[in-house]
């Protein structure tokens, strides 16, 4: 493979916030007070507007190493000169105290020398609104204000304040410490304070990974996925989003550059599944807890929406704003227009997500009957809307057509309720649910092509999508069947690359022809072969699409077929959902989704 793009930035966070720290020590990306604020380190988009905070060396030579302390969230950063060689450690502070967890708006940088007499030079430059503010500087005896943004933010530090005011190198000769604070001053012991955190923190991220359910098959892999996942998890209300930046392109120029930086309620189902795969139930609670907020706020609407804030709020007006753009890609857009879409599979999805409420008996009985409502509601709505035309899971602008997959979870959720009616002893639930399910699989077969033995992408179209092998996966066709194992194979025929990565489709669009395939297809791929008793070759690709993740393991959303680059935001966390549940699938053969158990 030859020389390839890749996001060359580890991720801290601590479920409050998301810190993307590049390999040359800059912090290329930060969004406080939340995932979705605006940032206060933005470089990734603007090398001028967006700040930076950085520790760099004065040689302009240097190799650098990243790598996290093993099974944290932990990044640390080794910078390597003719001269000598340091360490910076960063991490999110995050551990249980007081009967609730720690997780301030804090980012905690600590500076190590290794070896040598090395100089370096700390630039701390955080800005607002999307890099329209700057704020005044203030100097205290150990620390700097920064003031005029939504909250001062405060840097404390035991590094001369006159070395970083004039822009100056100075010498590294013993362990120096910043702390950056949003609101809070930090008023405890400097040194000693970072060195507890630091310690705390990694135990908290060690015995988290410890508590998790996860086997022997790439192993190493799908606990650096669980870790990402996490810290995708806005805390305070149990949301998560699909990742934690904006405008990363899909591919060069393509102009498919969007705001990930929100809760898609499509994404509910393989994420609980992801958290349930592993055993980790706070994680999946809080998610419940949310989704049932996102219904609350949405009863005065005719629709669910296809993503929300963080806070479950209905609005997210998409706008264009005035940045360089990732290398130079632009538009940049903040909020987006994907939350006006008519996406009708969301309410299968959240029917197949609530399942576990009435299986799982580790939720408590009051939380199984506050739901039923909210099934009944969303059962009606699949009813409602079985023969309306939508934008389907790609979330087409201009396009609206009766799509495979969102029959396929219309089918799915109907399903679904069909067993939550069973456990609740609500039979005209059940009734309800189980003409729906017949209906919903009448326009399934609609989409089936009999010349080519393959369920196209929609009603009345003959082009192929990647989202139909989820009709192997969901259990809608039989794995053992000869329909499945023909479906799969024209599937791959037309949309699957030499390397097992896998195109969403290759029809135009409305930005043109996809340029770049998309992992989450690819892991979709994986667990289809699995189910049709391709184990080995589902393995043999799950190796090979490893190899596209960075120097930390870290996943974006698309690959270029032809160089193996990394586009579109990053780290995803679709595709690490997806990794971790392909490889729950592929180490359990064949496993039917529990609706169908």
């Amino acid at each position: 493979m030859s020389e390839r793009h890749t996001y060359e930035m580890g991720l801290v966070g601590n479920c409050s916030y998301l810190g993307y720290i590049n390999k040359d020590t800059n912090v290329d990306w930060m969004c406080w007070p939340r995932f979705d604020s605006s940032f206060v380190f933005g470089g990734l988009l603007d090398d001028e507007k967006g700040g930076e905070f950085s520790i760099r060396p004065r040689d302009t030579d240097f190799t650098s190493h990243q790598y996290y302390i093993q099974n944290t969230n932990v990044l640390c950063t080794e910078i390597t000169t003719e001269k000598g060689s340091y360490r910076v450690t960063d991490f999110a502070p995050r551990f249980f105290q007081h009967d609730r967890y720690y997780k301030p708006l804090m980012l905690v940088r600590k500076i190590e020398p290794i070896q040598g007499e090395v100089q370096v030079r700390v630039r701390c430059r955080p800005t607002g609104d999307y890099g329209e503010i700057t704020p005044n500087t203030y100097q205290g005896s150990n620390h700097i204000q920064y003031q005029g943004l939504e909250r001062s933010l405060r840097l404390t530090t035991n590094i001369s304040l006159s070395y970083i005011a004039e822009d100056q190198f100075f010498v590294l000769n013993e362990a120096k410490y910043l702390v950056l604070t949003f609101g809070q001053p930090m008023e405890a012991s400097l040194a000693g304070t970072v060195e507890e955190f630091q310690k705390k923190t990694v135990n908290y991220w060690r015995k988290w990974a410890k508590s998790t359910s996860i086997g022997s098959f790439y192993q190493s892999a799908v606990i650096r996925s669980a870790l990402v996942l996490k810290i995708h998890q806005y805390e305070d209300t149990g949301a998560i989003i699909a990742a934690g930046t904006t405008s990363l392109p899909e591919s060069p120029g393509s102009g498919r550059n969007w705001d990930y930086r929100y809760c898609w309620m499509r994404d509910t189902y393989y994420t609980l599944n992801a958290f349930n795969n592993i055993g980790h139930f706070e994680e999946l609670e809080r998610y419940f807890h949310y989704i049932r907020n996102v219904f609350a706020n949405s009863r005065d609407q005719d629709r669910l929406q296809p993503l929300y804030t963080i806070s479950a709020q209905l609005s997210i007006e998409e706008k264009i704003f005035p940045l360089k753009g990732y290398r130079g890609n632009t538009p940049v857009r903040i909020g987006n227009q994907a939350s006006e879409h008519i996406q009708n599979d969301v309410y299968g999805q959240v029917l197949v997500s609530l399942l576990p409420l009435y299986y799982d008996h580790r939720f408590p009985d009051e939380q199984r009957s506050a739901s039923l409502d909210l099934v009944r509601e969303v059962l009606d709505q699949i009813e409602k809307r079985m023969d309306q035309p939508d934008a389907g899971l790609w979330e087409f602008r201009d396009m609206a057509y009766k799509f495979c997959y969102t029959y396929l979870f219309h089918w799915a959720g109907a399903n679904a309720a069909v067993r939550i009616g069973e456990r609740a002893n609500d039979a005209e639930m059940v009734t309800k649910a189980r003409k729906l399910v017949d209906q919903a699989a009448e326009y399934i077969e609609q989409c089936y092509d009999d010349e080519r033995g393959v369920y196209t992408q929609a009603v009345g179209l003959k082009q192929l999508d990647a989202s139909c092998l989820q009709l192997i996966m969901m259990g809608y066709l039989d794995p053992k069947t000869e329909r499945a194992q023909q479906h799969l194979r024209v599937l791959e025929e037309e949309l699957r690359t030499d390397e097992g990565l896998f195109y969403r489709y290759k029809h135009e669009d409305d930005f043109g022809k996809p340029e770049s395939t998309f992992l989450i297809c690819s892991f979709w791929y994986m667990e289809a072969l699995a189910m049709v008793g391709r184990v080995e070759e589902a393995t043999d690709v799950f190796d090979n699409v490893l190899k596209y993740a960075n120097h930390l393991g870290l996943l974006a959303e698309d690959v270029n077929e032809k160089d193996g680059s990394q586009w579109g935001n990053y780290p995803q966390a679709y595709s690490h959902v997806g990794l971790m549940n392909a490889a729950y699938r592929i180490a359990k053969k064949v496993d039917l989704p529990s609706f169908l158990v």
